[in-house]
């Protein structure tokens, strides 16, 4: 989730009558992208420092990221020079460049989205193998355009550079049967662990499914 500097960390639990119950985080601010999964919560400031949440206090990780994702497959992120990474045992591994977006949450997959708008998936295999540069893994391109995807238990969700919202089934070796399209528009979407999916338009305004 994406917020402007101005704008403090909020934790909301949607009621049943479908309206905001919101606490603010006092703990941090100045925080530029949030993403959470498998009750793991991770961040990134304006600084593009990353931050992961224990309990009530955020830990400082290495390293400088402008993008920062959790899940299934673990922890990953992109730096100001859209070089993609893996946390593994305390550090930050590169897997690839170019990269612009990707997202952890689906079932131990990842899937990406480059500077070109093309989106890309990495296998179980590839996601939980890749430990290092001696890994020799690739990732698998995906049909269509996408400028951002998140994947939940249900399947993954992507909106592109004209905000038209997709939905694909994807399975731990990235097949697919394309992207099927979704009335709306969104300039961002995400999906909870439950497979929840929140969005949010080009005006601000929140939206879930």
């Amino acid at each position: 989730m994406r917020a402007t500097a101005a704008v403090l960390l909020v934790l909301c639990l949607l009621t049943i009558s479908h309206a905001w119950d919101c606490q603010i985080v006092v703990a941090i601010k100045n925080l530029m992208q949030i993403d959470a999964g498998l009750g793991q919560v991770v961040a990134t400031d304006t600084s593009q420092i990353p931050y992961y949440l224990v309990g009530d206090e955020w830990i400082r990780l290495p390293g400088s990221l402008r993008h920062i994702t959790v899940g299934p497959a673990g922890i990953w992120g992109v730096s100001n020079g859209n070089l993609m990474f893996k946390y593994v045992a305390g550090n930050w591994v590169q897997f690839a460049t170019g990269v612009n977006q990707l997202d952890a949450g689906g079932d131990e997959f990842v899937v990406v989205a480059n500077m070109d708008y093309v989106p890309g998936c990495l296998s179980r295999s590839a996601s939980l193998g890749f430990m290092g540069a001696d890994s020799s893994l690739r990732g698998i391109r995906l049909p269509g355009a996408v400028k951002y995807s998140s994947c939940g238990p249900f399947g993954c969700w992507a909106v592109n550079k004209n905000d038209d919202i997709y939905l694909m089934s994807l399975n731990q070796d990235c097949q697919n049967n394309g992207w099927s399209h979704i009335d709306g528009k969104l300039s961002m979407i995400e999906v909870a662990t439950d497979g929840s999916v929140f969005g949010v338009n080009s005006a601000g305004q929140v939206y879930t499914r």
